[in-house]
């Protein structure tokens, strides 16, 4: 089982070359590679959860270095947890874009920079040293730059080149922050980082980083005030690509990197609980604000993005077990609600060419599955029972209260019924009433791009059982433990040597 860790980045690399090398030869073959790569890697990610669960941590030497000099990779149960979001996402939206991406020229290299991109999110979440860390957020990044303006229209190029810059300041920090933890620890291993701050003390320097590595990777995660590219982003990328940056891009660049570093290595301070609360509030009600006025429903989404974040960081900040089992739920929930979302968007955009709702309506009665998958969604999202965004955010507001985070508590519930508000409003004007100049003639979506959104419908209702004992602890309490039990994980780590 060992070997499982290389495999997250190797296959999805060599299905990326193998779909650039063919593509242009053999039409179907960079969707043969990108759907049988994406259903591996996922198959992958449940065989390391079984064993992270039976065996505990586990650590691959890349080339048999040992660390600190080489390599590590690692598979715990936060990286596991990450892994099966990231691929089952992944998996589902390879589906969808099997139809949805005829529509464009040049798939060969849709396929090419998507596999690159999975790589880069997997490298990321199984890295265990800050340097290759940084390398592999970068390959993501840049692929997902790429795709933003795949349309290469006016406001995508304009959309993607906002993205780059924003992107790349925030990997600035990012590197060096990752810097002056080199300069004060000597290694670049996650582990040895963590064992010379606590025996030494990070000293001053560790405030300057701690500073960088929360502007750098809030940047990634597009929490406010770090937000500004991800509303032009989300609505000029394709669907498929809207899904992967909402459903999982800014949860591996972001969210997880930043709780490796400051869980692992740097080290959860009370000041830090008390920033990532109130960025996770700020999130929440500005993300939820903004979206209620938007009618282009990609733009509209977009902020709900930015607001359900919040959710995960408020979790995460509240630092209490249940808080974090919270924040690590509501973070796989949006991943499936927000990408169907992302999926029904690009299906009504398909079947209609607009993605303005005054021009929608009566869609429930041309496009029934998309008209049901979106109900679902919004309702998970909303926070509704019994679909599964209701349990996640129920969990947080519990922990809110149990630490006597009142305000923190009212402002998610308000948040909540603030995002009911705004897609009530996406219910009635796109699938409601009578249709819109654009919705006569518009039928529902191709069957390919039909099964991944039932797929992802299906896993928001049955959502909810994960808070069931059995589910809860192979998966969600796992990865909770890894996150906190710092001084347990840099000790296996370090056992590497």
């Amino acid at each position: 089982m060992t070997a499982l860790a290389p495999l997250f980045v190797g296959l999805p690399l060599a299905g990326a070359f193998l779909a650039a090398l063919l593509g242009r030869r053999y039409a179907r073959f960079p969707e043969a590679s990108g759907v049988v790569t994406a259903l591996v890697v996922f198959v992958l990610s449940l065989l390391a959860l079984v064993a992270v669960h039976r065996q505990g941590a586990i650590v691959y030497a890349v080339g048999a270095w040992e660390a600190p000099l080489g390599i590590t990779m690692v598979l715990d149960g936060f990286s596991v947890f990450m892994l099966v979001t990231v691929n089952l996402v992944a998996l589902l939206v390879t589906v969808f874009s099997l139809d949805y991406m005829r529509r464009f020229t040049a798939g060969w290299l849709f396929y090419t920079l998507f596999l690159l991109m999975l790589a880069g999110m997997n490298g990321v979440v199984v890295s265990g040293d800050m340097f290759n860390l940084f390398v592999f957020l970068e390959v993501a990044a840049v692929s997902s730059y790429v795709l933003v303006a795949f349309g290469t229209g006016k406001h995508e190029l304009e959309a993607a080149f906002k993205y780059a810059v924003m992107g790349t300041l925030g990997s600035l920090f990012i590197l060096l922050g990752v810097a002056l933890l080199y300069a004060r620890t000597s290694t670049l291993n996650m582990a040895d980082m963590a064992n010379v701050i606590v025996a030494e003390g990070g000293g001053r320097v560790l405030s300057l980083v701690s500073a960088l590595v929360l502007a750098g990777f809030g940047l990634k995660a597009a929490a406010v005030p770090f937000h500004a590219w991800l509303p032009d982003a989300h609505p000029s990328a394709p669907a498929p690509i809207s899904a992967m940056l909402s459903g999982v891009l800014i949860k591996s660049l972001g969210v997880y990197a930043l709780c490796r570093v400051f869980f692992t290595v740097i080290g959860f301070t009370p000041q830090v609980s008390s920033i990532l609360m109130f960025l996770g509030v700020v999130s929440m009600l500005a993300g939820v604000f903004l979206a209620v006025g938007q009618w282009d429903l990609k733009r509209l989404l977009a902020y709900h993005s930015i607001s359900q974040i919040g959710y995960v960081l408020l979790g995460i900040g509240l630092g209490t077990p249940l808080g974090i089992a919270g924040g690590l739920f509501h973070l796989f929930n949006h991943s499936l609600f927000k990408s169907l979302l992302f999926l029904d968007s690009g299906a009504i955009e398909y079947a209609t060419g607009t993605r303005d709702l005054k021009r929608m309506g009566g869609l429930s009665r041309k496009m029934p599955v998309t008209s049901s998958t979106t109900f679902v969604a919004s309702m998970s999202i909303a926070g509704i029972p019994p679909f599964n965004g209701f349990w996640s955010k129920l969990v947080i507001i519990v922990a809110a209260v149990e630490v006597g985070r009142y305000g923190y508590a009212f402002l998610a519930v308000l948040a909540s019924v603030l995002t009911l508000a705004s897609f009530t409003k996406v219910l009635r004007y796109a699938f409601q009433g009578r249709g819109g100049d654009m919705t006569e003639s518009c039928h529902e979506v191709p069957v390919l791009m039909r099964a991944a959104m039932i797929a992802l419908a299906a896993l928001c209702l049955v959502g909810g059982l994960l808070l069931l004992p059995g589910p809860r602890e192979y998966f969600i309490d796992m990865a909770g433990q890894a996150l906190t039990d710092t001084v347990h994980t840099a000790t296996v780590i370090s056992e590497v040597r």
